[in-house]
């Protein structure tokens, strides 16, 4: 069977920088889960991202989304992965309708499947009341609902979310955390980052832990809370495998 995302020793090495972002990663994601993906800076979550999405080239090693080579069949790929980025991927002088409909035209969608889907999700995510008001003028926890709305307008099999509940509000990041939960019983899989060690916790089935480019260790949150001396929280795992010194 295949995973949802397969990666075999993948390397990358910047030429700005005096270490590799990703020097042998290996590792898989089962389909239908949500699988948190935790790692200090510079650990290489980003990059691995960025090779998953077609954005960056690595220099070696496999990376597969549902059996299909990131790195030659991102035509396909693009319509079975939506991308949450770290950074607001909207137009600010654009309504958040407008927004919408640009996106799912790029989908390919008819305009009734990109109306009914953006409002079911507007909906979903409280935005229903601003979704002709400028992008400009949404909070930050506004813009983070807003960009995953565009993340899904085309149904993708795989979201891939980085940091979405970074600097928003309790209320949006427990709606966002809720969303998120409900998606997953859809079927769908779900691939996420965060620095947030109780989000992860709440969230996820399963977490990867990475450091320096190099898988570290995987498990439930529970279980690795369990078989980790000393230990009480995924936190307390997170820092006894990555340690406390101070990254950059």
């Amino acid at each position: 069977m295949a995973f949802a995302v397969e990666i075999n020793d993948l390397k990358k090495q910047f030429k700005d920088s005096y270490q590799p972002a990703l020097d042998g990663l290996t590792l898989r994601v089962n389909e239908k889960q949500v699988i948190g993906l935790l790692g200090p800076n510079g650990a290489g979550k980003t990059t691995t991202i960025n090779i998953l999405c077609g954005l960056v080239t690595a220099d070696s090693g496999e990376a597969k989304i549902f059996d299909r080579d990131c790195g030659k069949e991102q035509n396909y790929l693009r319509n079975i992965i939506g991308v949450v980025p770290q950074r607001i991927a909207l137009f600010s002088h654009l309504t958040a309708w407008e927004n919408f409909k640009y996106i799912g035209r790029l989908y390919g969608l008819h305009e009734n499947t990109i109306s009914e889907r953006a409002q079911k999700l507007l909906e979903r995510l409280g935005l229903e009341k601003h979704a002709h008001k400028r992008v400009g003028t949404f909070s930050g926890g506004m813009k983070r609902r807003a960009n995953i709305i565009a993340s899904l307008l085309h149904h993708p099999r795989l979201i891939i979310l980085d940091e979405p509940t970074a600097g928003v509000d309790v209320q949006s990041r427990a709606m966002i955390l809720e969303f998120l939960s409900e998606y997953k019983e859809h079927g769908k899989t779900i691939l996420y980052t965060s620095h947030l060690m109780e989000e992860a916790e709440q969230l996820c089935d399963e977490v990867v832990i990475v450091d320096e480019g190099k898988f570290v260790v995987s498990g439930t949150p529970t279980d690795l809370v369990k078989n980790t001396a000393n230990c009480n929280k995924l936190e307390d795992v997170f820092l006894h495998y990555t340690g406390h010194t101070l990254r950059d």
